[in-house]
């Protein structure tokens, strides 16, 4: 970490607001009228019969895998397993629930985005990190040119190649790889995160593209660094091996404001955190992130190494690993996985159980047709 900025990544004892409950000596307090603390971390349903839900969605999310297939374009990539499935589920309230290869190493790829996110906004500052990216979806594929080339634009956000490779262009003065690696270990709560070296060589041998964006975005004054060095810190990123369980780490502190529910160590501010999560919800899942939102509802991170990062907030943290790809890059299985539980275990960002009313029959439809509203 570079000492002459005095800039730290969040990581500090979370404290509570002092603002919180009113203001006042201890006795001025016991005369004022309070709110009752509410408990806004959604239970989810008991362990059981979620581990039968999930156990049911996880058998329906096999049948997807022959409809997809693994990354060929890195050479490492194309060795994997397409049939290796794997979900890690950690509520906020409750426990545990692994299934499959939850434990199986696999490198983070994009998923790592969402890392180089937060450190961004933490080290360089919200202002900084947007001057050089945008915030809004691209609608074309994750290593695309075009809106770069045409358009003489900056990266339309940072969860695409070319945003995070700007990213990396802010991050490579102010802090090391290794920087990144301790921290990446601290905030997926997994000592076991190692660069896989082989997929590293094997990205850096065949990353023309990421190369050509790189250099492109040098030539548009977005990249001011070595453009070399710049690549390999992005792909050292790409590189580390994580496992559903370490990303499911992640989603949880993501899904607590940042903080860990175990020590109340704060990882990020609470402001990265909403950030990040909300252009997860828009860009995270590249061209197919709305159809995404709309059908499941969980902001989730994807990587062609088969992993996603979700984030239900205020309830859980997930990740999943399943190497098989549709056209978009997304894990085919995971993706089914992830709309089948969405409902069914209350994960979806705009479930509320006041409001999810799931209608049976057509009653809105003929009081509509009855006003004359259709």
């Amino acid at each position: 970490m570079s000492d002459s900025n005095n800039k730290e990544i969040h990581q500090n004892q979370n404290g509570q607001n002092n603002n919180e409950g009113g203001c006042g000596n201890a006795a001025e307090k016991k005369s004022v009228h309070t709110e009752p603390i509410i408990d806004r971390h959604y239970q989810l349903r008991e362990t059981g019969k979620a581990k039968e839900i999930i156990q049911k969605a996880m058998d329906l999310a096999r049948e997807e895998i022959p409809k997809g297939a693994v990354a060929t374009y890195i050479p490492e990539l194309s060795k994997m397993d397409p049939h290796q499935l794997g979900i890690c589920l950690y509520p906020l309230k409750g426990d545990k629930i692994a299934l499959g290869d939850y434990d199986a190493r696999f490198t983070m790829q994009s998923v790592s985005k969402v890392i180089m996110l937060i450190v961004a906004l933490e080290v360089c500052g919200l202002k900084e990190v947007f001057e050089k990216v945008g915030m809004e979806p691209s609608g074309e594929a994750f290593d695309s040119l075009v809106e770069l080339d045409v358009n003489d634009s900056k990266p339309y956000n940072p969860l695409i190649n070319s945003g995070a490779l700007a990213v990396c262009g802010l991050l490579l003065p102010e802090v090391s790889f290794q920087d990144m690696l301790r921290y990446t270990r601290n905030v997926c709560s997994d000592a076991g995160i190692e660069l896989n070296e082989d997929v590293f060589d094997s990205e850096m041998k065949t990353c023309s593209r990421n190369r050509s964006i790189a250099y492109l975005l040098q030539s548009k004054g977005i990249i001011t660094t070595d453009v070399e060095d710049t690549l390999r810190f992005y792909t050292k990123m790409c590189s580390m091996n994580v496992t559903a369980e370490s990303l499911a780490n992640l989603g949880k502190k993501l899904a607590n404001d940042g903080v860990c529910v175990k020590d109340g160590k704060r990882y990020m501010s609470s402001r990265t955190a909403r950030i990040v999560k909300t252009l997860m919800l828009t860009c995270g899942m590249y061209d197919g992130s709305g159809s995404f939102a709309i059908r499941v509802g969980i902001p989730t991170k994807s990587g062609v190494g088969g992993g996603l990062l979700s984030v239900s907030d205020k309830r859980a943290g997930i990740g999943v690993f399943g190497p098989a790809l549709d056209a978009q890059g997304n894990s085919i299985a995971g993706c089914k996985l992830l709309r089948e539980i969405s409902n069914e275990l209350r994960l979806n960002l705009f479930y509320d159980p006041e409001w999810n009313k799931e209608e049976a029959d057509d009653t809105v439809l003929r009081e509509m047709k009855a006003n004359s509203v259709i």
